[in-house]
């Protein structure tokens, strides 16, 4: 969600003529090289959490990083970590600017200490709580400049708008509505429509799609997971008919790309990244039922099993999510 900020960065009268090197997720290199190799010098992509019980590689990224001799290093996200925070440290820059963030990623004691490494902490605005209007927010501090784009978009191509991809997966099964459901959703969706439906995520989802597949007993689903990298991925979202998913990178495509969506959500980060505002996304459903325990940053206080769905998802009942892709069906 804050990739379009690249483009804006690299043309800016402040950075225009600087070279831009990325540091990210390793998960999103295939988007990020395809779309903005142009304004990027030098990519670097690890797997965060890894480098934790790494030392080995902090120390050889550490090296490269620190050879770049970078004037300023951003970090834009707003919930800052400590692995984070110590390759920015490890830059070598003495201008390092993030935000104030949160202790949701990094324990109080570490944050005291990291907050030191930065030459600028930008507070959050307390009526800031979109991830994209937060990451607007800190490149128009970082530029000293008004920003006017209000969602992520993606250059994609659109041949047609068929087919209904089904997103289960949600990083984890606690996040997630329950496979059973989506099996029964699927049948319901069968019995309305002449759609082919597709089964999609990664090599994670397999077993999770292959088990819905089963349940769903029905010839005219395909089951996609572990077949597509993002970029075609992508490609196939843009010329879906409808997205049905639970909370995940599937509806921030969806969006990016202004195919209809349908969206179950929980309250861990309600309204940080789901649901959008609503003068933003015409053409999607966000499906949730509001708790008092919502905001909890996924820490429950409820006993959940690791093979249960949080209360605040399992809560969703079939129909209110059936009710909401008969708006989006296909006509015809």
């Amino acid at each position: 969600m804050f990739r379009n900020f690249i483009e804006i960065l690299k043309q800016s009268t402040k950075y225009r003529d600087y070279e831009i090197d990325l540091l990210g997720n390793e998960i999103w290199r295939d988007i990020a090289t395809t779309h903005d190799g142009q304004y990027i010098t030098k990519f670097f992509f690890t797997k965060a959490n890894n480098l934790y019980y790494s030392p080995g590689a902090v120390f050889k990224l550490g090296l490269q990083l620190f050879g770049r001799s970078y004037e300023k290093v951003l970090n834009p996200t707003s919930t800052r970590t400590f692995i984070t925070d110590g390759l920015a440290a490890l830059s070598g820059s003495s201008n390092l600017i993030g935000f104030e963030s949160d202790t949701e990623g990094i324990e109080p004691k570490y944050k005291v200490k990291t907050d030191k490494f930065y030459k600028t902490l930008l507070p959050i605005p307390p009526l800031i709580h979109f991830e994209f209007a937060r990451n607007r927010y800190f490149f128009e501090q970082a530029l000293d400049q008004l920003i006017s784009i209000r969602k992520q978009f993606i250059g994609a191509n659109r041949t047609t708008k068929s087919g209904i991809m089904v997103f289960p997966g949600a990083g984890l099964k606690s996040r997630g509505w329950e496979a059973e459901k989506f099996a029964l959703l699927i049948k319901k969706l069968r019995q309305n429509t002449n759609e082919i439906i597709y089964l999609a995520g990664g090599k994670a989802e397999i077993p999770l799609c292959n088990y819905i597949m089963e349940q769903s007993q029905s010839a005219s689903v395909v089951n996609i997971s572990g077949k597509t990298n993002l970029n075609e991925l992508i490609e196939l979202v843009t010329n879906s008919a409808m997205i049905i998913c639970n909370d995940s990178s599937a509806v921030h495509i969806a969006a990016a790309v202004d195919t209809p969506f349908v969206c179950i959500v929980g309250g861990g980060h309600f309204d940080r990244f789901v649901p959008y505002p609503e003068d933003i996304v015409k053409n999607g459903s966000f499906i949730y039922e509001k708790m008092d325990c919502y905001y909890c940053n996924w820490n429950c206080v409820f006993k959940v099993q690791s093979d249960e769905s949080f209360p605040c998802i399992a809560g969703i009942d079939i129909e209110q999510v059936w009710q909401a892709a008969q708006k989006h069906l296909p006509v015809g």
